[in-house]
């Protein structure tokens, strides 16, 4: 057995789909028979990131409490992958996603002043990420996404490893005529497409339940009312992990719509409680995990096409409870006893 330190970054007071994953591993090397614990470095404000990488590289992982030995290194994402340690592994949530996949529309919003400095420190970033990657023991991606973004930015090999659901008590209880969506209330998140989709002609009487908070919500609550869904669009707030699952358990179908998403727990969370999932083209890892007309649908970004998914979905209970299965079916394959393996092994 060996004692494995779990490397993540994170700003402070923030929760989010790379904590979960960070804890959930921990949980399964220990179940696993591993000695497992969590480090936290810190991801500073734009501007200060440099800092924030030189403070992952001096952080000590070679030995535990007690000077135990640590075998071996996991890391998930910036800047902690550039914790320094012979036996490193990367499983890799996302770079500084402004420096790679989203500069175009980061940079838009610059002085030209702005522009000059942050794209100077792109190219640090850029060169430390590189010198960081080819240092690795290994290297795994949570999605076909990321491993585009490696291969695209720097030629960096990967492997996919998609996490499995966070361990929680999943249940399918029914299929009650609703929509449920969650997760951060951001742009990227696009919860305005949702919107749009619901107030087509075709998809005339859905209700959706929307979970989560987030900066968007004034101008979502705007948009709602502007598309006169008042009465078909519930805006639920943030959500207890036991609220979220019977929120999972009970409906109908889950939309998912982000863009460019990293991985996204909802898809197999929804999957996990047997539920079909309704996506779009361009969102990253849930279109790479749905199966369209088989776990759920996959549209085109578009509020028309997606309306029509959404439809579908809730016009044919017995279709949904097959997608549903096929779903489920996914997420059971999926367990954190085999990642560690892969991880370890």
């Amino acid at each position: 057995m060996a004692t494995v330190a779990v490397v993540t970054s994170s700003p402070p007071f923030a929760e989010g789909g790379h904590l979960v994953m960070a804890r959930e591993l921990v949980r399964a090397l220990r179940e696993s028979g591993h000695t497992a614990g969590l480090i936290v470095t810190p991801q500073n404000r734009f501007g200060q990131q440099g800092t924030a990488y030189l403070a992952a590289w001096c952080t000590d992982v070679g030995l535990a409490h007690e000077e135990q030995p640590i075998d071996k290194v996991i890391s998930l994402r910036f800047p902690a992958y550039a914790v320094q340690h012979p036996h490193h592994v990367l499983w890799l949530n996302h770079t500084m996603r402004e420096y790679y996949d989203l500069w175009d529309r980061f940079q838009a919003h610059l002085s030209w002043k702005g522009r000059i400095k942050e794209r100077a420190r792109r190219a640090l970033i850029h060169r430390a990420d590189a010198y960081c990657f080819k240092r690795m023991e290994k290297r795994f991606v949570i999605s076909a996404t990321v491993q585009a973004r490696l291969q695209q930015w720097g030629g960096i090999q990967s492997s996919v490893l998609y996490p499995p659901p966070p361990a929680r008590e999943y249940r399918c209880d029914s299929y009650e005529p609703y929509i449920f969506a969650v997760s951060r209330l951001a742009p990227l998140k696009r919860f305005d497409l949702l919107l749009r989709a619901l107030a087509e002609p075709v998809a005339t009487g859905i209700r959706c339940v929307i979970a989560g908070e987030g900066a968007e919500l004034p101008a979502l609550v705007q948009l709602r009312a502007r598309l006169g869904l008042q009465d078909r669009v519930e805006f639920a707030g943030r959500l207890t992990d036991a609220e979220m699952v019977g929120h999972l358990a009970r409906c109908r179908a889950v939309a998912f719509v982000p863009w460019n998403e990293d991985y996204g727990f909802v898809t197999v969370e929804a999957f996990a409680c047997a539920k079909p999932v309704v996506t779009v083209t361009d969102s990253g890892g849930p279109a790479e995990l749905v199966k369209d007309g088989v776990s759920g649908y996959v549209t085109e970004p578009i509020p028309e096409a997606l309306a029509v998914g959404l439809r579908d979905v809730m016009a044919d209970r017995t279709r949904a409870i097959r997608m549903g299965e096929a779903g489920h079916a996914t997420a059971a394959a999926m367990t954190w006893a085999s990642a560690v393996e892969i991880l370890l092994r």
